[in-house]
């Protein structure tokens, strides 16, 4: 048997570290134009920009890229000069982000989950989209109690129960999010409970001025910390959520319990 080096010339499937190395490389093809109007997440690239003309550009450009490192699409797979795309999930247009509405239908449509795992696929489905629900911790509280302790058997609780059915609710009356813009002022309302604390981040938009969801933030509580020191902490909290277009921002802090 003669001694012979094999290897692989393309990723192979199934290898764990394949969605990794293949970012890798596409961090390093973009490197200059990521968050300048390319975003890039493994095989899905998006090209936005303000401009047509800098918007052909740009295609034009990373058109180039994508040929100069021998990398290929499928013509069939991509949307040009779109004013709305669907992208990682979610429906982007110029001024606003909303939910994909297969992945709507398909939370409404969820049966019980019948295991824990069941129970955490269905959590992590609807934890990716909790920046469109208002108070998502509080709701799915009774839920993630569920999970406490690492139990080998799901033990469901009328509250557990009322907390799924009202988390499916959420998804289908979660309201479309605006696109922050700097140019207006912004207003925190912090709401703290006893299950948990949330903030909402809007804008007045329009004629009269009517308010608008950029994002929701939330989190629960736990029983080592009084409420009123969550209540004291919200804002700064909510304000480290959003502080990477915090700067120069003029805000007004609204603050309730329930």
């Amino acid at each position: 048997m003669t001694r012979s080096h094999y290897e692989y010339c393309v990723m192979p499937f199934g290898l764990t570290n394949a969605p990794a190395v293949f970012q890798a490389l596409i961090n390093g093809v973009f490197q200059d134009l990521l968050g300048r109007g390319v975003i890039g997440y493994i095989d899905d690239i998006l090209v936005y920009s303000a401009l047509m003309e800098d918007h052909v550009r740009q295609v034009q450009e990373v058109l180039a890229r994508l040929q100069q490192h021998h990398l290929y699409v499928k013509l069939e797979k991509c949307k040009f000069h779109r004013n709305t795309v669907t992208f990682l999930g979610y429906v982007i247009s110029r001024q606003r982000v909303e939910m994909d509405v297969g992945k709507v239908q398909a939370v409404t449509e969820w049966p019980a989950p019948a295991t824990v795992r069941e129970l955490q696929w269905f959590l992590g489905f609807a934890n990716f989209y909790r920046r469109f629900i208002r108070n998502y911790s509080s709701v799915a509280g009774p839920l993630t109690s569920l999970l406490r302790g690492k139990p080998k058997k799901l033990t469901w609780t009328d509250q557990a129960w009322a907390a799924f059915q009202q988390l499916k609710s959420c998804f289908t009356t979660a309201p479309i999010l605006r696109h922050p813009d700097p140019d207006r002022p912004f207003i925190v309302e912090v709401d703290t409970s006893s299950s948990g604390l949330g903030a909402v981040l809007s804008q007045r938009h329009g004629d009269p001025g009517r308010l608008h969801p950029s994002a929701f933030y939330s989190r629960k509580l736990t029983p080592r910390r009084p409420i009123t020191t969550w209540a004291t902490g919200s804002c700064w909290r909510s304000r480290q959520r959003w502080r990477n277009g915090a700067t120069g921002w003029r805000e007004r802090v609204n603050r309730s319990r329930s």
